[in-house]
């Protein structure tokens, strides 16, 4: 028992040793910076966010004044929508892809009765693209397959939002 305690006493001392050893510092080591990904979205509007980030409609009654300072996607959709549903992860990837040029919004058209009146919202899913400096053009539903869905969508951005041709 006694040389057991002996063994024990000699590994934690040996161990505090190296431990308590500094690595010599090296000099002008630079840190290697990892770029972060960020995890965009598009955002929930409610009636108060759309007053605030994209038009006052109530202050500014038939006038398009747009808020925003980038381009803009809004996404008119309801949970038990199954085209929504197949359209929202398209959107994600889209913010992503257009990130810091354009931003997407998403308008529950049942918690939001009000903003989907305001834009006449018949059918979902529908979709509001918002140049800087003109007026919105109103788009509604999708394509036959997510693939052609999302090249709409790019061809829709481009055109609509980005001023680019083909």
């Amino acid at each position: 028992m006694k040389k057991l305690a002996s063994i024990v006493m000699i590994v934690t001392l040996l161990g505090a040793g190296c431990s308590s050893q500094q690595e010599p510092k090296a000099e002008n080591k630079t840190k290697e910076v990892t770029p972060q990904v960020v995890d965009v979205k598009p955002v929930k509007l409610n009636k108060a966010l759309f007053l605030d980030k994209i038009v006052d409609y109530e202050n500014n009654p038939g006038q398009w004044v747009y808020k925003g300072d980038l381009p803009s996607v809004i996404d008119f959709y309801a949970d038990w929508c199954r085209p929504c549903r197949i359209t929202s992860p398209i959107m994600d990837e889209l913010a992503q892809e257009y990130n810091g040029k354009i931003k997407f919004y998403k308008i529950d058209i049942q918690a939001e009765q009000e903003l989907a009146a305001v834009f006449g919202i018949q059918s979902i899913p529908a979709f509001l693209f918002i140049p800087k400096n003109d007026k919105p053009v109103m788009s509604a539903g999708i394509a036959a397959t997510p693939e052609l869905t999302k090249q709409m969508f790019r061809e829709q951005i481009d055109k609509i939002l980005l001023n680019k041709t083909n």
